[in-house]
């Protein structure tokens, strides 16, 4: 993956307070139980290829929220410390989504610099 797949604290943090981002925690439900980014939807990254493959309708079905675009920049994804983010940012950039990045400081770092 190319540095330009991957988005930095300071980036993701402006994205975050925007609300205009578009982030998937590809942790299990249990990690993100514990903790998470604010309007972040859970798709683990087991479930991230069949999910970036679903039509809209059931997308939003199954995850509450409007399936992201091909071209959406604010495509973010994220686990705890960087591998499985990578994982799925991979995935969705093999899919089409060319524009999708890792978060790869992970819920650790945001946890560590944003959660008071």
């Amino acid at each position: 993956m190319d540095r330009g797949n991957v988005i930095s604290h300071k980036d993701m943090k402006v994205l975050v307070d925007s609300g205009n981002a578009r982030i998937i925690d590809v942790r299990l439900p249990g990690e993100v139980a514990n903790g998470h980014i604010a309007n972040s939807v859970n798709i683990p990254v087991a479930e991230v290829e069949e999910a970036l493959k679903m039509d809209p309708e059931t997308f939003k079905m199954k995850y509450g929220v409007d399936k992201p675009r091909m071209d959406d920049e604010s495509l973010i994804f994220h686990c705890q410390m960087g591998r499985r983010g990578a994982q799925a940012t991979e995935i969705a950039i093999n899919l089409g989504y060319t524009k999708a990045r890792n978060y790869t400081g992970g819920y650790k770092e945001w946890s560590e610099k944003e959660v008071k």
